[in-house]
């Protein structure tokens, strides 16, 4: 490929619109070495890799932006000179900002790490933290982020009114994008958070907090209250309802150790055990929808009570939501793994494909691989992503697909005093037997999408093409009407400005015994998800490599550099340039960052 992370790849706007292109075409076949086969020994047999990646399907785009000239977008598209492939999102940015950077200061020091609902903080700047050693910044030796210089309040008449943004200006700020082909959020307890910090991977990201969870009911876009000063504070509630759902957040956190409370409801489903709870039907959907998240139609009541109290815990690590996105999108996250894998000898080799795999027929076990100049590369164990594999050794595999939307818009879902919110809303399935839809909103102080735009991801288990899954729920949030007399209805909601759909293979929870032909020494990784969270990948990583190293330590904590002895070849191979990981990134300029901007992943204190 390339560009980093496969399907877990970020790209600025023009990279976007070529990778679309790139899917709407047929693949075209080509053996660049016509003489490879001659490399193939007589005791040796071969496995074929795929050349052409077929895990994106229903590729379609629409720009419903203001009406621009040809020569208006090509001009801005000469003016961008932007790359297709193979710049990181900090980058980009680095190249296109000149102004100068503000230095970052004044964390917020982590809560106790409360499993309480009322352990949440306000705001959403925050230093992540272990438990052991002292706190700092771990990439530039201050605290996470605060400008000093603040804007003016915008007029009544431009609050009211969102600027218009055309197609040719999306163009020309085509690296102020950094949108992820998959979108996902990072738990502050999660496995990924923990991962971070024990590699100390964390020095080369910086993360924001998500600031609001959202729920629709009855028509309109609502934030739910999630601790409990959220619960006290939130008007929308009324009293009896905010002892009723403390009680219940309460219990869920505890509820081990009440086994009387559920046991005779752990046959049915969540939403069943719900309705015995003495909780309003609004109650009812902000638990199940937006706290739990999980199906109303086939989730028992454990499973829904141990993704609450996972909501719960997560609470007041970082802010007032369980959520943290990475500043330029998830696509940092791998190339902030190669960062660290280049520090210690390892080579990312982008725009080199591989052929085949090199099997003995006496072992069975793989070889080498031969790449497209017919180089055979010898190694004792091979990691390949699913989409490498071929229809003949993938024969017997089922499958499933995720249904993916990415919008830019001109406004967010739910309009309030501050610009710079990052929103999850969870929509409730439109139709009996359709799945929920996961609807991230980003703002532009995560260095995703330029200024006065809002970078909107919808993803959903697929049943149908991508447009066919989302476009009911794009419909009922945001405005597609591209008429300057718009009806009454369409007023208040966002204009998408651009969006694409389409559809992406999930290759996750497939049985080894599934691939035909598979060397005993050769392991699949899957690619993405439907899930919101990292855990599964996390997990599939640390059980490849405790089998292919069973007594090694996974992602142990790096050596101190001062401690670290090279040798002459080592010291050889860095004269010569042989590091070709992405840049470390640089900080928002001013005019992108926030006062609610980045967290820097550190080690946290500890108490006492």
């Amino acid at each position: 490929k390339n560009y980093y992370g496969g399907n877990w790849a970020s790209f600025s706007f023009s990279g976007l619109l070529s990778w679309i292109k790139e899917k709407q075409q047929k693949p075209e076949v080509s053996d660049e070495c016509e003489d490879w086969r001659k490399l193939i020994l007589e005791n040796e047999e071969v496995i074929f890799l795929n050349n052409s990646d077929k895990t994106i399907e229903h590729v379609e785009d629409f720009c419903f932006g203001n009406e621009d000239s040809a020569e208006d977008v090509e001009e801005a598209g000469a003016l961008s000179k932007l790359p297709l492939f193979g710049t990181s999102g900090a980058e980009g940015a680095a190249q296109e900002s000149e102004e100068e950077t503000i230095p970052m200061e004044n964390t917020l020091p982590e809560k106790t790490a409360g499993s309480d609902p009322a352990s949440a903080t306000e705001g959403n700047e925050t230093e992540i933290t272990s438990e052991s050693g002292s706190s700092h910044n771990a990439a530039s030796g201050e605290s996470a982020s605060h400008v000093g210089k603040t804007e003016a309040a915008p007029s009544e008449s431009s609050a009211q009114e969102p600027k218009k943004i055309t197609y040719s200006q999306i163009v020309r700020e085509g690296r102020r994008f950094n949108i992820d082909l998959v979108s996902k959020l990072l738990y502050s307890r999660g496995l990924l958070i923990d991962l971070l910090i024990k590699s100390n991977v964390s020095r080369y990201a910086e993360f924001k907090n998500a600031t609001r969870v959202l729920a629709f009911q009855e028509g309109k876009v609502e934030q739910v209250p999630c601790s409990r000063a959220d619960v006290f504070n939130s008007r929308q509630l009324t009293m009896v309802e905010k002892r009723l759902l403390m009680k219940f957040l309460t219990f869920c956190l505890e509820y081990e150790q009440h086994p009387d409370e559920y046991q005779d409801y752990e046959s049915r489903t969540f939403a069943q055990f719900l309705g015995t709870q003495k909780l309003t039907p609004s109650l009812q959907h902000f638990i199940l929808h937006s706290i739990a998240m999980v199906s109303e139609a086939d989730c028992s009541t454990l499973d829904g009570l141990q993704a609450t109290r996972k909501f719960l815990q997560c609470l007041g690590r970082y802010g007032n939501t369980p959520f943290l996105f990475p500043l330029y999108g998830q696509g940092e996250i791998p190339q902030c793994f190669c960062r660290m894998c280049a520090v210690f000898g390892g080579i990312y080799c982008l725009r080199h494909s591989v052929q085949c795999l090199v099997v003995d027929k006496e072992s069975g076990r793989c070889k080498a691989v031969l790449d497209h100049f017919g180089q055979r590369i010898s190694a004792n164990y091979f990691v390949v992503e699913d989409s490498f594999l071929s229809e003949s050794t993938c024969k017997n595999v089922c499958y499933r697909q995720i249904s993916r939307a990415i919008l830019i818009t001109d406004q967010s879902i739910l309009k309030t005093d501050s610009e710079q919110q990052v929103s999850i809303l969870r929509m409730p399935p439109v139709d009996r037997g359709q799945p929920a839809i996961c609807v991230i909103e980003l703002c532009s102080s995560t260095m995703t999408c330029m200024k006065d735009t809002y970078l909107v991801h919808l993803t959903c288990p697929s049943t149908k093409t991508a447009r066919e899954d989302l476009q009911p729920v794009v419909q009922k949030l945001f405005n597609l009407n591209t008429e300057t007399e718009k009806e009454i209805e369409e007023v208040d909601k966002p204009r998408v400005l651009w969006a694409v759909y389409f559809n992406m293979r999930d290759s996750s929870g497939i049985n080894r015994s599934s691939y035909d032909r598979l060397p005993s020494n050769v392991y699949v990784c899957s690619g993405p998800d439907s899930a919101l969270g990292n855990d599964g990948a996390v997990r599939q990583a640390e059980t490849i490599f405790q089998e292919m190293f069973p007594t090694e330590e996974f992602c142990p904590p790096p050596p101190n550099p001062e401690d670290t002895v090279y040798d002459e070849e080592e010291l050889a191979s860095e004269d010569s340039g042989l590091n070709n990981a992405p840049e470390a990134k640089p900080e928002p300029s001013p005019e992108e960052g926030s006062s609610e901007g980045g967290a820097t992943v550190e080690p946290e204190h500890s108490e006492g």
